[in-house]
């Protein structure tokens, strides 16, 4: 059984969002499971599930992640992990997470996930990588077979912050670089693990020259995000959001507001560094508390009208009860943005893929061509 998006369309009866062409760059493999499969494997386990009526047992995500903690959001993820321990369950996982991005219009996906936390039943760590991306294989020719509609998904290898140094993830990603994993990332609790804890991974990521997008920004701030930048050498920032506390108001008047950028945003923007902005996931988790607890409060128009490279993502689709066409309606309805804006994320996300040039190029056409026809 499946979930089919809703038809989210841009306010006054405009494009329906589902059907334009969508880049995700920032979408946990863990985060994205369907209910019903994680009942079926929940069971099959052994498991002590919170509730075994597929709607319910969502409804029970969506309260435990929006919890105003990012601590207490990652406890879902328990759940999900301990039903990702077999190649099997990985593949069947990545092959309905596929089918759920192709469904909600995504051509180009890069799903993250820990391959350290599914080694429980015996698998290593090469083994996991590739039933991940067997089961990506099977989505991706299943969507196309299906609906006729071509996605392509990279998977991005994400080491624990908080387990080591993270070299050996490092040396997995370049491994398996060609053979289906497009990048490297490191997760899991921010505040108090700093990149720089990770420098043998990124040196060696660096000399190997492996594209890294590194989560800061989110549940601690400047010199977080700064330690990913020049620690991490990170290409993108997950979140990213905590770059507004280096932009203070200058002044206001009746028409504009004047700010002053700090050299670490301005940094950021000038070099283009992406920001992973994920608008509903950053409220679960009190990313943006300082600001406000509503989406119009949220920082994403401010770094957007400002020129930073913004993208939209979704982060957890299950916990944060998302798609990327819903977190784009939501922006779209909350600060009056038109079918150009919603093109400009794409194209956004489409320059910060880490895809070689030519492909990247290709995916931008692709999106004019898309935004063109709607």
């Amino acid at each position: 059984m499946t979930s089919v998006p809703q038809d989210y369309r841009l306010p006054g009866g405009g494009a329906e969002i589902s059907a334009l062409p969508k880049i995700s760059l920032h979408d946990h493999l863990d985060g994205g499971l369907r209910t019903e499969t994680i009942i079926e494997l929940g069971l099959r386990a052994g498991l002590d599930l919170p509730d075994l009526d597929p709607a319910e047992l969502r409804s029970w995500f969506k309260r435990q992640a929006n919890s105003d903690s990012l601590v207490e959001y990652l406890k879902t993820f328990e759940l999900t992990i301990a039903v990702m321990q077999s190649a099997e369950n990985l593949s069947r996982v990545a092959r309905e997470f596929v089918q759920d991005l192709g469904r909600d219009g995504v051509i180009w996906g890069e799903v993250r996930w820990a391959p350290e936390q599914h080694l429980r039943a015996g698998l290593t760590l090469d083994q996991a990588v590739e039933a991940v991306q067997a089961g990506i294989e099977d989505g991706i020719d299943e969507v196309r077979h299906t609906t006729g509609h071509r996605i392509r998904v990279g998977q991005l290898l994400s080491a624990m912050r908080q387990n080591g140094d993270g070299l050996e993830i490092a040396e997995l990603a370049v491994r398996h670089r060609n053979k289906g994993v497009a990048g490297f990332d490191i997760a899991g609790p921010e505040a108090g693990f700093p990149a720089k804890n990770l420098q043998p991974a990124f040196d060696y990521l660096a000399e190997h020259f492996m594209p890294r997008t590194v989560h800061a920004g989110e549940a601690d701030g400047l010199d977080s995000i700064r330690g990913a930048l020049f620690d991490g050498r990170a290409l993108r920032l997950g979140h990213g959001v905590r770059i507004a506390e280096d932009i203070v108001v200058d002044r206001e008047d009746a028409e504009s507001t004047y700010v002053a950028l700090g050299r670490l945003s301005q940094w950021v923007k000038d070099r283009e560094i992406a920001l992973e902005l994920s608008p509903t996931s950053n409220l679960d988790t009190n990313a943006i508390a300082q600001w406000g607890d509503e989406l119009v409060d949220h920082p994403f128009d401010l770094l957007y009208q400002l020129g930073f490279r913004v993208t939209v993502n979704t982060d957890n689709r299950l916990m944060s009860a998302t798609t990327l066409s819903r977190e784009l309606f939501l922006l779209a309805e909350t600060f009056d943005y038109d079918l150009g804006d919603l093109e400009s994320f794409q194209l956004n996300a489409a320059a910060a893929s880490f895809l070689p040039l030519e492909e990247r190029e290709e995916l931008a056409d692709q999106i004019i061509d898309g935004f063109e026809g709607a």
